[in-house]
């Protein structure tokens, strides 16, 4: 039994995003209804000879799709008149369930959200910003006079500021070295001589000969180590301030703005691409949304 499952975006681009991966996971483009009020006025139900309009074609869609739950038709053709709808006929629940999952992956909104939104008088930039693309043409474009797009300019700002880029810092310690010096030192010593003689004695003899001592000192040099600390050398730091000049290259960006006027060929070509393809519904079919 075939599915009928809908999405609805506020984004032209998420909604085509929404039907290329439709068409990659292998459920074909003509089971795939786009549309929207911006770019249709044809009814969703192309067997109806009474065009009444997007509006009502809407609300018949979702009529026939919900039958007797007219809550939920009367709050999709709400969120639906305002956004883009796309329509997904399965061939069974399991690609019904693949289809749900994609519209959900790619930007469907919440419907019942939204309809709360819309019925209490809020709504929201976040929810509506995505909604006006620049790159579409709409018949509610006729409604406004003046449409800009900001030029903006960037400006490239030097300034300079102080880092830390190396330094110097002085330890000091004390080391040891051997050193060597050469010196002559004179030493004396005392020596006792005895010479044999045999003459006769003399009175300068007697007056010695009596009890006495005699003494003879030794002297010697020994070397006197002194030291003598001297400044031989001042290490010190100091700054030197230099001055270069640097080129700065960079890139800034600026709007440019390039003007094309649509051909009215253009203009054909997207209104017939955003009808529906295939609007007949069994209504004993089951529904996904």
């Amino acid at each position: 039994m075939s599915k009928t499952v809908i999405g609805i975006f506020d984004s032209a681009r998420d909604a085509q995003e929404a039907v290329s991966r439709l068409s990659t996971a292998g459920i074909e483009r003509e089971r795939v209804d786009i549309a929207n009020r911006a770019e249709t006025n044809t009814s969703v139900d192309r067997d109806d000879d009474n065009d009444t309009g997007f509006g009502n074609s809407i609300s018949s869609f979702f009529s026939n799709l919900f039958g007797d739950d007219d809550d939920d038709a009367k709050k999709y053709s709400e969120v639906a008149q305002r956004g883009y709808t796309i329509t997904v006929h399965a061939n069974t629940a399991e690609e019904a369930d693949r289809a749900a999952e994609i519209l959900d992956n790619t930007g469907a909104i919440d419907v019942d959200e939204r309809a709360t939104q819309l019925r209490s008088g809020y709504t929201s930039s976040e929810n509506y910003t995505s909604s006006v693309d620049t790159n579409r043409i709409s018949d509610r474009d006729s409604d406004i006079t003046n449409r800009s797009i900001p030029v903006i300019e960037e400006n490239l700002e030097v300034g300079k500021r102080e880092v830390q880029s190396g330094g110097a810092r002085l330890h000091s310690r004390i080391v040891e070295r051997p050193v060597e010096e050469h010196i002559r030192l004179r030493s004396e010593r005392v020596n006792v001589e005895r010479n044999p003689v045999n003459r006769e004695a003399t009175s300068a003899d007697f007056d010695t000969f009596k009890e006495g001592t005699i003494e003879l000192t030794e002297r010697k040099e020994i070397p006197v180590v002194n030291k003598e600390a001297r400044v031989v050398e001042e290490v010190s730091l100091n700054k030197e301030v230099e001055e270069t000049e640097e080129t700065i290259r960079d890139t800034v960006r600026k709007t440019e703005i390039d003007v094309e006027n649509l051909s009215d060929e253009e203009i054909r070509r997207r209104r017939d691409s955003s009808s529906y393809n295939d609007s007949s519904y069994n209504r004993d079919d089951d529904r996904t949304i």
